[in-house]
């Protein structure tokens, strides 16, 4: 039974903002309200429109707050209008990028920056030394001392940013003594949006870069660095950690294979995926057409058209195609060598390569399966976030010392 919408698309973008009522990230009756204002057959400019007017409404209870110098009640309206903005702008995504996307992840950032000057533990906003240039990233403190603590460092994936990943991440781990270094790769967050860069296979460039700056700070234990990733981040984080050794556990959320193997649900012969470098891209044409016209499915045409190329700077379903075989793992999963715990959702497409992960990896592993039935089926266990954090966070705990 649909949650918020019996609209697919909006059933889905809606619970991206529900679940992080629970650590403050938004509130279930003011995501129900902008939802029934959307309706089940609104456009995506309705969709746009209404949720935000909801961000603008509860940003200005925030203004109001802060100039009463009511602070936790203005922090926690800017927390949830930050939400609220990112969830406006979810439809819009794709290349060239919508105005309306930019000014309302633009109104995202401030407002969430508003939020962090008065938030405890402290969220520092941070710089990353990357290639010449810098990538964003938020230090979340445990405490306002500079004892060196376990420190989880947070990779996303496709359609995040690390607004969303503190709600998702940040409270949980300070909560239970850990810092949290969460930062956006190429193709994520500010750098897809303001500064046109895309997402790259070598994760490992991009994690190196991370541990190197957060192996400075001297909150941070270095012993007992943690990476992790969800979504598509469970597969970037994993391949990093089959490079990078200074890490001492890694958490894949879901585990993942090879995206060559997610290619073969495309209707051409599975001969042309397995040989997708030298494919013909006329091959590809007629389903991408099929894909840009009113007869394909919304879900499927955002996230192959407008998430997947815009992401990967594809100009067609051929280059997107020949890309995605580019994300490979399984000729490095092997070296992965700290504990690594690999997490399966039931009904979580994206997990279906976990199993194969998990048999292909000689390090001390251990797999985590979630249920429907427990209420935390489903992408990443979106709807069930405290039992996520329980378990992951027990088997850090335990395997950390």
């Amino acid at each position: 039974m649909p949650i918020l919408s019996s609209n697919p698309m909006w059933e889905a973008f809606g619970l991206r903002a529900l679940p992080y009522a629970l650590y403050g990230g938004a509130d279930t009756g003011e995501c129900v309200t902008t939802v029934e204002r959307v309706g089940d057959e609104g456009s995506a400019d309705d969709w746009h429109r209404e949720w935000t007017a909801t961000a603008d409404r509860v940003a200005a209870i925030g203004e109001e707050c802060e100039r009463r110098e009511h602070w936790v009640s203005m922090r926690e309206a800017y927390f949830r209008a930050a939400t609220y903005y990112r969830v406006s702008y979810l439809p819009l995504f794709g290349s060239p990028v919508d105005e309306r996307l930019k000014e309302a992840f633009a109104d995202e950032e401030r407002i969430f920056l508003r939020a962090a000057e008065w938030s405890t533990p402290a969220i520092e906003a941070v710089e990353i030394p990357f290639e010449g240039a810098t990538v964003p990233g938020y230090f979340v403190h445990t405490d306002w001392t500079e004892r060196p603590r376990p420190t989880v460092i947070h990779t996303d994936g496709y359609d995040a940013n690390i607004q969303e990943m503190y709600f998702a991440h940040g409270p949980a781990a300070t909560r239970r003594g850990y810092n949290c270094l969460l930062f956006d790769g190429p193709g994520q967050g500010r750098n897809l949006i303001q500064d046109a860069l895309h997402m790259r296979p070598d994760w490992e460039t991009v994690v190196k870069a991370v541990v190197d700056y957060a192996l400075t700070r001297p909150e941070v234990d270095a012993q007992k660095l943690v990476l992790a990733g969800w979504s598509f981040g469970g597969f970037l984080a994993a391949r990093a950690a089959a490079f990078e050794k200074r890490i001492a556990a890694l958490i894949a959320d879901p585990g993942q294979w090879d995206q060559r193997e997610n290619l073969k649900v495309l209707p051409v012969d599975p001969a042309v995926v397995a040989d997708i470098e030298h494919a013909d891209a006329a091959l590809f044409e007629p389903f991408e057409q099929w894909l840009r016209s009113p007869k394909a499915d919304p879900m499927l045409r955002w996230k192959v058209i407008q998430r997947g190329m815009w992401v990967h700077g594809a100009k067609n379903l051929w280059e997107l195609a020949k890309e995605m075989a580019r994300f490979e793992i399984s000729p490095v999963a092997g070296e992965i060598a700290c504990p690594t715990l690999l997490t399966a959702a039931e009904g979580d497409p994206v997990a279906a390569g976990a199993q194969t992960l998990y048999d292909a990896l000689r390090c001390k592993k251990t797999l985590v399966r979630f249920t429907e039935a427990e209420g935390s089926g489903g992408h990443c266990e979106g709807l069930a976030r405290g039992l996520y954090h329980q378990r992951v966070f027990d088997w850090l705990d335990e395997t950390l010392g």
